[in-house]
């Protein structure tokens, strides 16, 4: 069954509901049996529980042929360039602190598959209490909806030693305790980047920079047969 990212978040939510669910994280090695309390897994196990929940729901998908590819998940296999689907986890009691993407290779995925900003990012808050990991909440979100400006950058990047090196979350579902708002489209997102690659000493005098907007917004138009709104 062909889905899009939306009807999978409408089946996910809405019919099978695991908003508020319960599910429990165990391992076993000859006869001992763990129970896991700490998160450092649940990430990627939720991943694969979402993977093992589509199968059981017949949705036809196809993963990338590396694990650290993009997307997590393609719905579309008729074309790769829609149906393109990121799953991102975090802990609920604290706030979004996942990468959505490292700066310099996502600035040359622009480049060359523009149509991925329009990605969507299946989104699942959750808690530990003990042993049991809680699900607190869902959001199907594009990019431009779940980024920001910071402080210092106009897009808010996980910074080390002055460099910018992975695109960080806004807190989206907070707005009013939120100083930095999320972007309003997705032309307000790649103008923020480009400004964030012209305030970094290593990008700002790169010839690549010069043109970067402008070609990706054309790419897009060329890639979609749509303008970039």
């Amino acid at each position: 069954m062909k889905v899009t990212a939306e009807q999978l978040y409408e089946k996910l939510v809405n019919d099978y509901k695991i908003v508020g669910q319960r599910g429990r994280i165990t391992f076993q090695l000859k006869d001992i049996i763990l129970e896991v309390e700490t998160k450092d897994t649940v990430g990627n196990l939720i991943q694969e529980w979402i993977k093992a929940w589509m199968i059981k729901e017949n949705i036809e998908f196809s993963n990338p042929p590396h694990t650290q590819d993009f997307p997590d998940f393609q719905l579309d296999s008729d074309d790769n360039r829609t149906g393109l689907l990121e799953v991102k986890c975090f802990d609920y009691d604290a706030s979004p602190n996942f990468d959505i993407a490292a700066f310099l290779a996502y600035r040359r995925s622009l480049l060359t598959y523009p149509f991925r900003l329009d990605s969507n990012y299946l989104i699942i808050g959750y808690a530990m209490e003990g042993a049991d990991v809680v699900i607190k909440d869902v959001w199907l979100k594009k990019v431009w909806e779940i980024t920001c400006p910071s402080e210092a950058w106009d897009l808010r990047c996980n910074v080390k030693q002055g460099e910018p090196t992975n695109i960080r979350p806004a807190k989206w579902y907070d707005n009013h305790r939120t100083k930095f708002k999320p972007f309003n489209n997705a032309t307000e997102f790649v103008t923020a980047f480009d400004s964030t690659q012209r305030q970094w000493s290593r990008t700002a005098r790169d010839p690549e920079t010069s043109t970067w907007l402008k070609n990706v917004i054309k790419g897009y138009k060329k890639a979609t047969g749509r303008d970039l709104v």
